[in-house]
């Protein structure tokens, strides 16, 4: 055990939902630790520009998630960055988590926060070239790109934004998509349209990355005509959707065919005392602002659920208590 310290809540993921999550724990007065693998903010932390975060009318994605680990901070939570969960066992009313560099902690609650990670093509050269010219992250790796033509491959939202920001390096963007329409904010695609940086392809699909050291060129397929071209760049950037990171919990937690997890409203799983919140939850928009309500959700819950086991509630009896609609409607 860590220090022989039980933790009230214990938070895996440090992204807007858990540091979100981590912020109204610690304010209701509960010990609150998180443990991140790599970096605050998740995958926000690698977003550019952010202008849909209510209150802020525009800030960056590192910047975002530095304040949301400062204010969870502020109240009392502790925050460990590097610490990778490696096991876990949600089973027992004490809940043990493990990390990679060998440290256990233990606590009364869990609330599940690990998100999703991007998607790959699958595509040969994309292994061999990836840090080499191939990319996930236009925040990260932007700057490294300057006058270069770079292509863009996916159409929804993160495409686009992070394609817009790349026009502060990049002599060209090119966005590639393997539909006839973006899946993008109309307000996202017509700033794109308007930037004489990017043009597009549309009906198109990646099938090969080439080069030995670095990036090349790519091989793209019409998927309607079915014809081959090669289009040489210095670098891609990869936005075709994420993969929740579930591989962990498939003792306690039930996961879809997909890999998320169901969860009811009030953030809750069918194991006592283990909540779920943000992205790798099961549900229909994945956004900052909805990450972060399902934290503060997920937060509360665990603190009622905290307060009926101090009185003396089986963890059943707690679970059934803290989630039903006319607790929620009395108590808050």
């Amino acid at each position: 055990m860590e220090d022989g310290k039980v933790w009230d809540v214990l938070i895996i993921g440090g992204g807007p939902a858990g540091l979100s999550a981590a912020l109204y724990a610690a304010r209701a007065l509960r010990s609150t630790l998180v443990l991140e693998a790599e970096m605050p903010g998740g995958q926000i932390a690698t977003t550019g520009d952010v202008e849909d975060y209510p209150g802020i009318i525009h800030t960056t994605g590192p910047e975002l998630s530095i304040m949301m680990q400062t204010h969870a901070e502020h109240f009392g939570a502790t925050v460990e960055i590097g610490e990778r969960v490696s096991n876990v066992d949600l089973n027992g009313e004490t809940k043990i988590v493990q990390t990679e560099s060998g440290k256990t902690y233990h606590a009364r609650t869990v609330i599940v926060a690990t998100g999703a990670a991007p998607r790959t093509l699958g595509v040969p050269g994309e292994d061999l070239l990836r840090g080499r010219g191939v990319s996930y992250c236009a925040v990260c790796d932007g700057p490294f790109f300057r006058d270069r033509h770079v292509a863009v491959a996916g159409g929804g939202d993160a495409a686009f934004d992070e394609g817009l920001y790349l026009t502060k390096y990049a002599s060209k963007v090119t966005i590639i998509h393997r539909r006839d329409e973006f899946r993008a904010q109309k307000i996202l695609v017509d700033r794109a349209k308007r930037n004489p940086k990017i043009d597009f392809i549309l009906d198109t699909v990646i099938d090969r990355i080439n080069g030995s050291d670095r990036l090349e060129s790519i091989l793209m397929r019409n998927v309607k005509t079915g014809v081959t071209e090669t289009l040489e760049l210095g670098g891609l950037f990869v936005y075709i959707g994420s993969e929740p990171n579930t591989s962990l919990f498939t003792s306690c937690i039930t996961v879809d065919r997909a890999g998320f997890i169901d969860t009811d409203e009030n953030m809750a799983t069918e194991c006592d005392g283990v909540f779920v919140a943000g992205d790798v939850r099961r549900n229909p928009l994945k956004q900052v602002v909805t990450a972060g309500a399902d934290g503060s959700i997920a937060a509360l819950t665990a603190d009622k659920y905290l307060d009926l086991l101090e009185e003396g509630d089986t963890p059943d009896e707690a679970e059934a208590i803290a989630t039903s609609k006319a607790t929620w409607k009395t108590e808050y």
